[in-house]
């Protein structure tokens, strides 16, 4: 038996997209910066892609799309490309549970004497757009707040969140959504945000893919300097195939988003109701309806310091189930989950965090045997069962 339960840290590239990158590997390789025929192929497959990402988030402009290795490195580039324009340290708001591609920077740039506000969340992991109403101040200059909550699957009330922001203060708006793109529709023009982080590899790409999505007349500065690639944000050659198979994830997203979410979220709702019937030692986390489509998310509420959502990961890849635990592992010791830490967890709590996030191949009987799976070592745990 074998069953994935982990699209939430990458999926498996859809076939379309491996038959493309092949193609391109074979005979579309040429650098798009070049100007004989290898090039020009090249550059055509580049802004295909671009009009293909543009098209799945409704960007008015396919300039706006600037093409990046991944999630992280739009991130990065959203909050140092923005920062970097100051002469002196300002204001940054974001939330207390976001991804470690922001919080990090962000880390970086406390030390550097940034003002940095972390929004509370309540028990489910959603931001009250009222604290961030009280938050902003005259100098606050960038506002990033992750649209789905990889974790806990909690989706955040981004359009409220950005009409706040605008109505009071000058800053700009970046949202964290590569939970969401592909997933779900995301409407840059509706949503009204200045940048917006995605990747490929969510949703069928490949690794090595992904997208800022920078709003016509937002400036920022590059991380990299060189050729000038990317409207002068993103220098170096395009990685065609990587940013091939994103066009395409995205062109098949779109097709098919409106069915697969029904499903995918059918699914949701069927795992979580039979997990929290047949499994008493679990709880659910995140919002029960503000979710993502695809995403289940529990904590084990068994009092054994040894039960950690870690064990719980390799005690199911042992028996061929994949899926993911929030917590991290330094030194041979288990740290709690930051984000089930800034949502009201103890400690104790937060290193028992586990998740199950599906995507296009997962079916009701890989779910059934999951919890059966589950359960069984569970109740071999309560009955110290090795």
């Amino acid at each position: 038996m074998s069953i994935y339960l982990d699209s939430s840290a990458t999926t498996a590239p859809r076939p379309e997209v491996i038959e493309l990158v092949t193609e391109i590997l074979t005979s579309g390789w040429g650098n798009p910066s070049s100007l004989h025929s290898w090039g020009e192929r090249g550059a055509m497959a580049l802004e295909k892609a671009r009009w293909q990402v543009a098209d799945l988030i409704n960007a008015s402009s396919p300039n706006s799309i600037i093409f990046t290795s991944g999630g992280t490195e739009s991130d990065n580039l959203a909050i140092f490309g923005i920062t970097s324009l100051c002469n002196t340290p300002q204001h940054i708001i974001i939330s207390s549970v976001e991804h470690s591609a922001i919080e990090r920077p962000v880390q970086f740039l406390e030390k550097q004497g940034w003002h940095i506000t972390r929004l509370p969340v309540n028990r489910e992991g959603r931001v009250n757009p009222h604290d961030l109403q009280k938050a902003l101040l005259p100098n606050t200059v960038l506002v990033s707040i992750i649209y789905g909550q990889s974790e806990v699957g909690t989706i955040q009330p981004i359009k409220k969140l950005v009409e706040v922001t605008k109505k009071h203060s000058q800053a700009l708006f970046h949202t964290d959504a590569v939970q969401m793109v592909g997933r779900l529709p995301v409407d840059v023009e509706v949503l009204q945000v200045d940048l917006l982080s995605l990747s490929g590899h969510k949703f069928y790409g490949i690794q090595g893919s992904g997208a800022l999505y920078v709003k016509q007349g937002v400036k920022l500065n590059s991380l990299l300097y060189g050729g000038g690639q990317e409207n002068n944000l993103r220098s170096g050659t395009q990685g065609i195939p990587a940013i091939a198979s994103l066009g395409l994830a995205s062109s098949l997203a779109q097709k098919d988003m409106e069915s697969e979410a029904m499903r995918l979220r059918e699914l949701k709702n069927y795992f979580i109701e039979l997990i929290l019937t047949k499994c008493p030692y679990l709880t659910l986390t995140g919002d029960l309806f503000h979710r993502l489509p695809h995403h289940a998310s529990f904590l084990i509420n068994l009092p054994q310091e040894g039960i950690t959502g870690r064990k719980i990961v390799r005690d199911l890849s042992l028996k061929g189930i994949g899926i993911s635990a929030g917590s991290a592992c330094s030194s041979g010791k288990t740290l709690p989950s930051p984000v089930l830490l800034a949502m009201g967890y103890s400690e104790k709590e937060a290193i028992k965090g586990i998740r199950f996030s599906f995507d296009r191949n997962t079916t009701k009987s890989d779910l059934d045997f999951t919890i059966n799976t589950l359960t069984i070592l569970l109740d071999r745990e309560i009955g110290g069962e090795n």
